[in-house]
């Protein structure tokens, strides 16, 4: 009992570094037209999805409404994300080192922040893409605007969108609750 904390702070390692092979969210378009849904994962450092042309047709489909296309290559965030998840590994290998109760509560507050701007930049990247339309776009609709939820499902037109974390997201998040938990079950000295 007594290393718990170093336990469970050596589980957030692979918890963070898990980021490189599993994808960290999806977006699921659900229509009649697409009655087994298409599927956009989003990692740490690409886009990809259930077929290798899911891109190709969200961008398409994306087209008719106005709304601009999605191009991994012009996104900043998916090349230095892969930067910040080795950071924290890093921090993370440290605290193994250095064990010590504060440090930990140092990262795990960290990580925290992190995945809270992680969050709102993901909001800001999607209430972009649903607001900012073309106006020359083939269909539109007065007053209407196609940004998927944060989290949950949203009728868009005919499309059900559906937006939760994927495999990799919460992998990650277990691995937030491990670095709380190792902080607080840091043995207090007598």
């Amino acid at each position: 009992m007594k290393h718990l904390s170093k336990v469970l702070m050596l589980l957030t390692i692979p918890l963070t570094l898990q980021l490189f092979f599993f994808p960290l969210w999806q977006i699921t378009l659900e229509a009649p037209q697409y009655p087994e849904g298409i599927t956009m994962f989003i990692w740490i450092n690409k886009i990809t999805g259930t077929t290798e042309y899911t891109l190709q047709n969200i961008n398409i489909l994306n087209h008719y409404i106005g709304m601009k296309y999605i191009e991994p290559d012009s996104i900043p965030e998916l090349k230095y994300f892969p930067w910040v998840v080795i950071g924290i590994a890093f921090l993370e290998v440290l605290g193994l080192f250095w064990y010590n109760r504060w440090y930990y509560l140092f990262i795990g507050a960290l990580v925290f922040a992190l995945s809270c701007l992680g969050v709102y930049d993901f909001y800001l990247w999607e209430y972009d893409y649903g607001h900012n339309l073309d106006p020359n776009a083939p269909i539109k609709i007065e007053g209407m605007v196609y940004q998927p939820p944060l989290i949950g499902s949203k009728m868009l037109l005919n499309f059900n969108a559906i937006s939760l974390p994927a495999t990799g997201g919460y992998l990650f998040l277990l691995g937030n609750i491990f670095g709380f938990l190792s902080f607080v079950l840091f043995p207090k000295k007598k």
